[in-house]
């Protein structure tokens, strides 16, 4: 078992970030709508088979978008990573470590999204 369940990236706008994110994860990304119970609007990002996570927009419980902090990877699979990071910033984002190999462990990039926050990319290509 995992020791890592569930992620939460705040986001200001949800139309945005699920546009950003559905572009360079190259998927459809819904969008749930939580007010009710959470406050929350949820662009749900696809688990591929390990860890959940979420595109988050609340201002209710001080969800802000940042560059500090935990970095949050997401799984491209065998998705030459390339192509994602050649997206970013045709997508209103930046490029702040292109792909880097890994060793045999992969590549990473790390992007800052439209929304101000730091992400991880990961690719086996």
């Amino acid at each position: 078992m995992s020791a890592l369940h569930w992620f939460e990236i705040p986001v200001t706008d949800i139309e945005r970030a699920t546009k950003f994110y559905g572009t360079i994860l190259d998927t459809e990304i819904p969008i749930v709508d939580m007010t009710e119970q959470m406050g929350s609007m949820l662009g749900m990002l696809p688990d591929r088979g390990g860890v959940g996570g979420a595109l988050v927009q609340n201002t209710q419980y001080g969800y802000v978008p940042s560059q500090a902090g935990t970095l949050v990877y997401l799984q491209l699979g065998d998705t030459d990573l390339n192509l994602a990071v050649e997206k970013v910033a045709a997508t209103g984002g930046q490029v702040l470590l292109p792909k880097t190999a890994l060793g045999e462990n992969g590549y990473c990039a790390w992007i800052l999204d439209p929304e101000g926050n730091r992400v991880g990319l990961y690719a086996t290509q």
